[in-house]
């Protein structure tokens, strides 16, 4: 191996001497302790190194060896329900070394070498296959089945394959290539982060993710295969909003990334999520889970390192043809690693000292995502990876470098409110700012799956609420009854959207979740009081008895009702019917 020198040392940034065959993006050992880095720049013989660990203690003169290898993960059996760092070091496997306080230099690779797993083979000896193509499946838990491929860059005839238990890095069949050369394949693939996993091709994604949120769902949908981006200021619920995400989603993978969170947040994670079952198979949530921990007191450049780490597994199992949901919160820390780490190479800063790329960067991480159709030589298959960022701009201001640049790239902007939030409206998006660029796209299957109406009945809800916008300033000047009667029904029906279909409550067990039907029956529920109010009005029903009619407090409570309970929804319009249809009459 390749060895150097250290001459300067900024922080995380190390400049070492004579690695002239060492490459961009390469993974160097860094001083006696052989610390983690990164080469992320090249001048002769001369290396900028992002070291991943503390750089304390290291001065010019200490060794630095190159491994001739870019910074990779290992793919495998025994990646779900495991816990790593950035540069996926699984925690447990280092605290068994160092216990609770981690010290510098350690290592443990991500995949247990130990383990046996039963392997199945799926295909017998003189099969010819391709990259992408089943030879095995292990069945990794209750949950989910882990299927063998071969690696993408190799092709040709499988001359033996058995089946029995394995560990990750035992020969399970022997591929020959055209060329004549035999390769050993394993149940583990090495890949490095920074090179997006081939495909076939990119379809097009439309089919919902399906959160169980309401404001998300029916309002600002996301498709699977699809991006979104979830700015707020402090306090507005952007980690609960994607916890929820993970938890609800109808992706049958989640990979969550905590890139420079708070250590007290994503120990809510680490010890929440073991604890909740998965709504779809009963089993705990963390048998389809794999978790990324980078907290803010790590070193920064890891930061960087742990979006590729995550990205690169959803990609893995999308290439399975799974459906994958993969959370990073936040990217505005990673911008803010990046933008720390260009400082210190003395490049030309951007806006707000952002590195200039910091447009591109993003949009090649959100480019990874998407629908496609995986390499294979049998029945194209597809997989998707839905990402959703959260981003956290000083102060809230979606003006900074980091939203405006998110927002170029993704489809789907759900904006968070600190007013919101201070008001108790949970999740706190706001309806007025956030957009869904999907909506044409879902309404095939919206139109197939649950109503034709669906669509109509989301957009006349919008329609209501930016009416009550406009209004808004008219009764803090003069006060709702110099509103005509009307547009006074039409404040009451948006006051009702608002608080019986947009709030929802994250910690209720009968309103965390919502299905498609639900909201539908609710949002039509709703709609059919304003049409009965305003046609009770009509015919002088006088407001206060629309506005107290007994079906109100049955409409407010509707959202909690159970899935198996729906049916309570035709007697809640019958309701409607008689008890405003006889206050018109009435009247008249």
């Amino acid at each position: 191996m390749e060895r150097g020198t250290i001459v300067k040392v900024a922080g995380p940034l190390v400049v070492a001497e004579g690695l002239a065959e060492s490459k961009m993006f390469d993974l160097v050992r860094v001083g006696e302790q052989g610390l983690m880095g990164e080469i992320i720049e090249m001048r002769g013989d001369r290396a900028s190194i992002q070291v991943y660990e503390e750089t304390e203690g290291l001065g010019p003169g200490d060794p630095v060896e190159g491994t001739g290898a870019p910074l990779s993960v290992e793919l495998g059996p025994g990646m779900l329900g495991a816990v790593y760092d950035g540069v996926q070091r699984p925690l447990d496997a280092l605290e068994r070394i160092a216990g609770s306080f981690l010290s510098r230099g350690i290592s443990a690779p991500g995949l247990d070498r130990e383990k046996r797993w039963e392997f199945v083979p799926v295909v017998e000896t003189g099969a010819q296959v391709v990259g992408g193509d089943f030879i095995g499946k292990v069945q990794e838990n209750e949950v989910i089945e882990h299927r063998v491929m071969v690696p993408p860059n190799l092709q040709g005839e499988i001359v033996s394959i058995s089946g029995g238990e394995y560990t990750v890095t035992d020969t399970v069949a022997k591929l020959k290539a055209a060329d004549g050369t035999t390769h050993n394949l394993v149940m583990m693939q090495t890949w490095p982060v920074r090179i997006p996993r081939p495909y076939a091709r990119k379809v097009s994604a439309e089919e919902p993710l399906v959160t169980g949120t309401r404001v998300i769902d029916t309002f600002f949908p996301l498709v699977k295969g699809g991006v979104a981006c979830i700015p707020g200021p402090f306090g507005a619920g952007k980690t609960v909003t994607q916890h929820q995400v993970a938890k609800w989603s109808n992706a049958q993978v989640v990979i969550f990334i905590g890139c420079g969170e708070r250590g007290n947040e994503m120990t809510d994670v680490l010890m929440e999520f073991p604890e909740l079952t998965d709504p779809y198979s009963g089993e705990p949530l963390m048998k389809r889970t794999v978790l990324v921990a980078n907290t803010s007191n790590m070193p920064v450049a890891a930061r960087e390192a742990s979006v590729y780490t995550g990205i690169t597994m959803a990609e893995y199992f999308r290439d399975m043809g799974y459906e994958v949901v993969l959370q990073a919160d936040s990217t505005s820390r990673w911008a803010e690693a990046m933008r720390e780490i260009s400082g210190r190479l003395e490049e030309m800063p951007g806006e707000e000292g952002f590195p200039a790329y910091l447009g591109t960067k993003l949009a090649a991480f959100y480019e990874r995502a998407g629908k496609v159709e995986t390499l294979t030589s049998g029945e194209p298959r597809t997989g998707s990876v839905s990402v959703v960022g959260s981003v956290s701009p000083p102060g809230g201001d979606l003006s900074e470098p980091v939203v405006q640049n998110t927002l170029r790239v993704v489809k789907v902007f759900w904006a968070l409110q600190d007013t919101l939030a201070y008001e108790r409206h949970f999740p706190a998006i706001d309806w007025l700012t956030s957009y869904s660029l999907y909506l044409e796209k879902l309404r095939p299957h919206w139109d197939e799956e649950v109503s034709r109406e669906y669509r109509s009945r989301r957009d006349e809800c919008m329609a209501i609420l930016q009416r009550e916008s406009n209004l808004a300033e008219i009764v803090r000047l003069v006060g709702l009854e110099a509103l005509s009667q009307e547009e006074q029904i039409l404040m009451e029906t948006a006051k009702s959207i608002r608080e019986d279909f947009l709030q929802q409550n994250a910690f209720r067990d009968d309103d965390q979740f919502t299905s498609l039907k639900k909201q539908d029956l609710l949002l039509q529920t709703i709609l059919l009081f304003h049409e009965k109010a305003l046609s009770a009005q009509k015919h002088g029903a006088p407001l206060k008895g629309i506005f107290t009619a007994p079906v109100r407090e049955r409409i407010a409570r509707a959202k909690y009702l159970t899935e198996d309970e729906l049916a309570v929804f035709d007697e809640i319009a019958s309701d409607i019917e008689t008890q405003l249809v006889g206050e018109g009459e009435g009247e008249a």
